[in-house]
């Protein structure tokens, strides 16, 4: 680009940026960069005036929808920038381009919640059918204004799309575990505010907001969660490690404190986890000697065994190079400790009676045991009956988003073949006012087809507003019949496409070729989607009459999805 062009727009000098174009009007297509591929509308929408990027769209409007190597419209650049002013211009000059992605698939919301640009976010959250575009993603804006703390952000989003909340990322963790990880306190509090059982969602490896408040040593965090949700603080991971077990390895003492000020000590104190390590365990392992002395004066069980024979002296025993163990291994042997060829055989076993009772999914105890959380059997009736209600009013979500998008479709369709229909292949006789293309075959498939797919279109529509079922079971079967009538209109729309390019294209010798690859690709692409789709619908039903039955609402709510 032009250094005299950058210059005039980073200044926002629109008379000179006028007289360069009419020097050269080629200019205004090259990129600011070879590397970054950025339009001077990028420019522009980044840190030039309104007026200036006005001037732009009235030379080349097309410029709105062009993008960088990132994939990025200008779009992305205003948004970050948190230009409300800019957003609305680009948008009014083409209203499609909010829903471009980038190479990450990332909305330009997505870059607005990650800047935490309220008004922005605000602007383009008007465009309703905008947070589908997250539904089968894993990451959500609602995640990235969690994980920078934005709680005005995540109070919008919350209203359009509640679902979110409990929506995990491919690490499996939540917008709460986000927020909790990076000490975000008033995000922690609305999402907890929002619905307390988001305390006790476990990510990939099984652990909660709780764990990850533990981990970072971030107390305030910790502090909001066993406010509102104690029994929290009993759920372990997969590798059966408590919030003890965490913040010590963490070496997180502030956290650790904290814990052991606020939770029954003698509970959680001497769990031990998968491999049979306590929480001194891990702390002489990491050479944590404030850690160690700390638990020690809470009168943990300082000859407690592990998987590998191995009691807290054994372990520190086992590397006394660093200069931690010279401070730790006098405490322990203070407290009583001994290794664990020292220990009477019956230690063990009694060791293992006392702390039992007291274990979560402990493995020393009969794997057949649950997991325990607190309270007694009615604690857990009502979180159970809590989680189905939370199910119930997921999958009613569910269906709600899955009817406005098979109205949108279906309008873009009746729209789409409306269009066609009015403005026909191969166009119109300027003498006689008919259709050129009249009389051909292929001409009258077409009208025929698009005929079936507008009105189909339109019967799914008027379907969708006259009836408005307040059942789920009611739900579901008016959603089972638009999806067979959509799968019409789709087909036939197709069909009517290739007609129309059979009627325009030529016909002449050399060109039979052209017209087989045609109908082969669209009739072909049309078959494979429709034969996949009903082999995988097949798949499932097997596998689920392989099973034994049990409620369709259970069996929904596993799998995530249902099948019309």
């Amino acid at each position: 680009m032009d250094r005299r062009l950058q210059e005039t727009i980073l200044r926002g000098d629109i008379p000179t940026f006028l007289s360069l174009i009419r020097e050269n009007e080629n200019i205004i297509d090259k990129t600011i960069t070879t590397w970054s591929s950025n339009t001077i509308l990028h420019l522009a929408a980044r840190f030039g005036p309104l007026e200036l990027a006005k001037e732009i769209l009235k030379l080349k409007p097309e410029m709105v929808s062009e993008v960088n190597e990132k994939s990025e419209t200008p779009l992305f650049e205003a948004c970050r920038e948190g230009r409300t002013d800019m957003v609305m211009l680009l948008v009014e000059s083409d209203p499609w381009v909010v829903y471009k992605v980038n190479q990450d698939n990332e909305t330009a919301l997505f870059a607005a919640c990650e800047r935490g640009k309220l008004d922005v976010v605000n602007c383009l959250l008007n465009f309703q059918h905008l947070l589908m575009l997250e539904v089968d993603g894993l990451t959500t804006s609602l995640h990235v204004a969690a994980l920078g703390g934005h709680t005005e952000i995540v109070k919008e989003i919350l209203k359009i799309r509640p679902d979110f909340a409990w929506k995990k990322d491919v690490n499996g963790c939540t917008p709460l575990h986000q927020a909790c990880s990076k000490g975000h306190l008033e995000t922690t509090r609305e999402l907890l505010r929002f619905d307390t059982d988001l305390s006790s969602l476990q990510d990939n490896d099984g652990r909660t907001p709780l764990h990850w408040a533990a981990m970072k040593g971030r107390v305030s965090i910790i502090d909001e969660i066993l406010s509102v949700s104690l029994e929290s603080a009993e759920m372990i991971t997969k590798n059966g490690e408590t919030v003890l077990h965490l913040g010590v390895k963490s070496n997180q003492f502030d956290a650790v404190k904290y814990l052991m000020e606020t939770l029954n000590t003698t509970k959680l104190i001497n769990k031990p986890d998968n491999d049979g390590n306590t929480a001194l365990h891990l702390a002489t392992a990491g050479k944590l000697g404030t850690m160690v002395i700390y638990l020690l004066k809470l009168n943990a069980e300082v000859n407690a065994i592990n998987r590998k024979g191995q009691t807290a002296l054994d372990v520190v025993e086992s590397d006394v190079s660093n200069s931690g163990a010279l401070q730790i291994l006098p405490a322990i042997q203070d407290a009583g400790g001994k290794r664990g060829d020292q220990l009477p055989p019956s230690y063990s076993t009694e060791l293992k009676q006392i702390i039992a009772p007291e274990s979560v999914n402990n493995p020393n105890v009969p794997s057949s045991s649950p997991k325990k959380v607190l309270d007694s059997p009615n604690h857990h009736r009502r979180n159970q009956r809590r989680s189905r209600e939370k199910q119930r009013e997921v999958q009613s979500e569910g269906l709600r988003n899955a009817r406005n998008t098979i109205t949108v479709v279906a309008v873009l369709i009746a729209t789409v073949t409306f269009a066609a229909g009015i403005n026909p292949p191969g166009g119109f006789n300027q003498t006689t006012g008919k259709i050129i293309t009249g009389k051909h075959t292929s001409f009258k498939v077409f009208v025929v087809c698009n005929v079936v797919a507008l009105f189909s279109s339109l019967g799914i529509v008027i379907l969708l507003v006259s009836i408005i079922p307040f059942r789920r079971k009611s739900m579901m079967k008016l959603l089972a019949v638009t999806h067979k009538i959509m799968w019409v209109s789709t087909s036939f729309m197709a069909a009517a496409y290739l007609a129309a390019m059979w009627t325009t294209l030529p016909h002449g010798r050399g060109a039979v070729w052209l017209l087989v690859s045609v109908v082969a690709i669209g009739g072909g692409c049309t078959m494979a989607i429709f034969s996949i789709s009903r082999v995988e619908e097949l798949k499932i039903m097997k596998g689920g009459n392989s099973e034994s039955t049990t409620n369709s609402d259970v069996d929904s709510s596993d799998k995530g999805y249902h099948l019309y």
